[in-house]
């Protein structure tokens, strides 16, 4: 069964239900944690009386720096959402790691931004090197994989579409919430990845709900395409896509068949007055609600609560 780990300013945490055992190790990483799995275990079967997880600050339990890689519409339904028909071609972009943020931290909105967008994604945290070149089959993943998170890939749409520039529309601090839990994985149960289900709120009005099973590229497929040219290590991180429901959506036909014909400044400017009258895109107060979790609950990587604020 899979082992919740959760982490504080005052170190590492398993997690027993309610309540968290500390663990006996000297590490400060993620990756430092992944190779002293032994004192997780330990813990873990310490029976020690522990503290509860409610009195706990989760931090991310992924540490930085490291390298956050993610792709690019990976969803069947958030594929139909941007437009995407036929074969749509495995692509990834990269995050800087100082976007990533604890999973009760406010999302912080820069003063420019108006169009913010969450997007709820299944997380891979790395346990080994995955070297160029190297090919990774199902069976392989327990090799290369050593557990998941929840993230929240936000994005500042207007610097995403005008600039076509996803590094920085989505690497502003607080664009990666990542956590609570770092979800490590032992090899029975990554046969049970396609069972989870991907859920986030707004408010609570839920506005994405899948499972893996809408994929299109799948964990091992995918870390098989990224190392044709990008070498991971353990602790690095890996998001996979997600679901249909975020706030963008591709203009009707019409309305793109105009819109071909404009001046590029002409038409975002058309293009975010439409926008304007959405009411689903992040405002300040409103908060975000994610889970991801298996209904049998063998694997449940907990909840992410974060608020929105605007920058000081």
């Amino acid at each position: 069964m899979s082992t919740n780990v959760l982490r504080t300013a005052d170190g590492w945490w398993v997690v027993l239900g309610d309540r968290a055992v500390p663990v006996d190790t000297k590490a400060v990483t993620t990756a430092e944690l992944l190779a002293d799995r032994s004192a997780v275990r330990e813990a873990a079967a310490s029976g020690e009386p522990g503290t509860p997880v409610a009195d706990l600050v989760a931090l991310s339990p992924v540490t930085t720096p490291c390298r956050v890689v993610a792709q690019m519409v990976n969803y069947r339904s958030h594929a139909r959402d941007s437009g995407f028909k036929g074969d749509i071609p495995s692509a990834f972009f990269r995050k800087a790691s100082g976007s990533v943020s604890g999973p009760g931290d406010a999302v912080v909105r820069p003063s420019h931004v108006k169009f913010l967008d969450y997007e709820i994604e299944l997380g891979l945290v790395m346990g080994a090197p995955l070297p160029v070149g190297t090919v990774v089959e199902e069976r392989d993943l327990p090799s290369y994989v050593a557990g998941l998170v929840i993230t929240n890939d936000v994005s500042a749409r207007e610097v995403q579409l005008t600039k076509t520039q996803f590094y920085e529309s989505k690497s502003y601090p607080t664009f990666t919430p990542t956590g609570p839990y770092l979800t490590l994985l032992e090899p029975e149960d990554f046969a049970h990845l396609l069972d989870l289900r991907l859920k986030l709120s707004v408010n609570g009005e839920l506005r994405q709900d899948r499972t893996l099973a809408d994929m299109i590229v799948r964990p091992a497929q995918a870390l098989t395409l990224l190392a044709r040219f990008q070498t991971l290590d353990a602790g690095d991180l890996l998001l996979t896509g997600t679901p249909g429901g975020t706030a963008l959506k591709a203009p009707p036909k019409a309305v793109e068949k105009i819109g071909a014909l404009l001046p590029p400044s002409v038409k975002w400017k058309a293009f975010f007055k439409s926008q304007a009258k959405n009411p689903h895109y992040l405002h300040t107060g409103d908060v975000i609600t994610a889970t991801i979790a298996t209904p049998d609950g063998r694997i449940d990587l907990g909840e992410q609560r974060t608020p929105v604020a605007d920058a000081k």
